[in-house]
């Protein structure tokens, strides 16, 4: 009966391991991982209380690395495991050493359930029925697969984590190095250069939209964080939703409507809630919307943001509203659909001030 037990247990956590590495390769989804999310957040957790307040983003860029490679390692430590509980009570019986006695402890179980895993093989324990020999040509065969699968993970992971550096590098240029929306609106569409700036906000679109759906694929690529502020995807979000609420509150109508109303615009928007939205459900899965309502807004700290913005826009000589409070009012109304998300969001990605800079300055300034 002990015995059934042992392999019944042995059998299910080896399934545990696959239908893990099959919802995480291969169905790539968020919310869907049972063990590698789950372990995603205890290495983030551990990682984000470090007490090393000044060094903490050099300690939080080694968060992602450290996720791949113990989901790596805990695939096949369990599967090893989930092995060895199988093959236990065969050990001296249906499995025996080809040279000397057998041992059976349980040790030995998991070293020959390992070794099974892999189609080449290291132990001199060797299958004596066609069960058993049939079990270990599935152990080979599961083994191949997980590392193929894993090969290929690591590289989608990476290639797409290649690509969100490059948007946000991309974004950190065209803002003058400055992490400010007006910045980046001000040098897409100078003197009214409209359209010539539409060019560059329709790539944009284009790779905010590719970078959300890799993260919707890959959530662990939330986990990759650098020393570099501007590679983070709050602070990639942050930079576009506030250039939409500039461009829709700013701009004057008569020049700019048909922009307003635009698709690349509205994809813009779109794309970027839905990824700060990703990232809600990802690290706020206690309660996001309890923490979403304790991120209590600051309209006069939005308006006195929207007026430097204003300032900034004319200086680049672009058309504004001429009606100052309107575009406030407008601002203030656009920025209250994202800005809760993003700031219930700061005290778990420890970047409370990298995602918004420029209110983050301004805020010290007033405050």
């Amino acid at each position: 009966m002990l015995t059934a037990l042992e392999q019944l247990l042995g059998g299910l956590l080896m399934f545990l391991v696959l239908a893990d590495v099959f919802l995480t390769v291969l169905y790539a989804r968020v919310g869907t991982g049972i063990i590698s999310e789950k372990l995603a957040r205890v290495v983030w957790a551990i990682f984000r209380n470090v007490p090393a307040k000044r060094h903490l983003p050099v300690v939080l860029s080694f968060c992602g690395p450290s996720i791949v490679v113990l989901l790596v390692l805990t695939w096949s430590l369990l599967l090893a495991f989930g092995a060895g509980m199988v093959v236990h009570p065969l050990l001296g019986t249906h499995i025996r050493s080809s040279s000397g006695s057998t041992p059976t402890d349980f040790a030995t179980a998991v070293y020959v359930g390992g070794s099974s895993l892999s189609i080449v093989g290291s132990s001199n324990l060797e299958p004596q029925t066609a069960a058993t020999k049939a079990f270990f040509i599935l152990n080979a065969i599961i083994g191949t697969s997980i590392i193929s699968l894993t090969l290929t993970y690591l590289m989608q992971v990476y290639a797409a984590l290649r690509e969100r550096n490059a948007l946000g590098l991309k974004l950190e240029a065209m803002s003058n190095r400055t992490g400010d929306a007006s910045e980046l609106v001000a040098r897409l569409f100078p003197h009214d250069q409209l359209s010539g700036g539409y060019t560059n906000l329709s790539e944009i679109a284009g790779e905010i939209v590719a970078a959300k759906e890799a993260h919707h694929f890959y959530p662990v690529l939330f986990y990759f964080r650098f020393r570099d502020a501007f590679y983070s995807m709050p602070r990639i979000t942050f930079l576009l939703l506030d250039a939409v609420s500039l461009i829709r509150s700013s701009l004057a109508d008569d020049r700019a409507a048909w922009l307003k109303e635009s698709a690349t615009v509205q994809q813009l928007w779109c794309a970027s809630l839905m990824l700060v939205s990703t990232l809600d459900r990802c690290f706020l899965h206690a309660n996001p919307e309890r923490a979403r309502a304790t991120a209590e807004p600051d309209y006069d700290l939005w308006r006195a943001r929207y007026a430097l913005a204003r300032k900034r826009l004319i200086g680049a000589g672009i058309s504004v509203l001429a009606d100052e409070e309107t575009g406030a009012a407008l601002y203030v109304e656009l920025r209250s659909k994202w800005d809760p998300l993003l700031s219930a969001l700061a005290p778990t990605l420890a970047n409370t001030s990298e995602a918004d800079p420029v209110t983050f300055q301004l805020s010290k300034r007033t405050g």
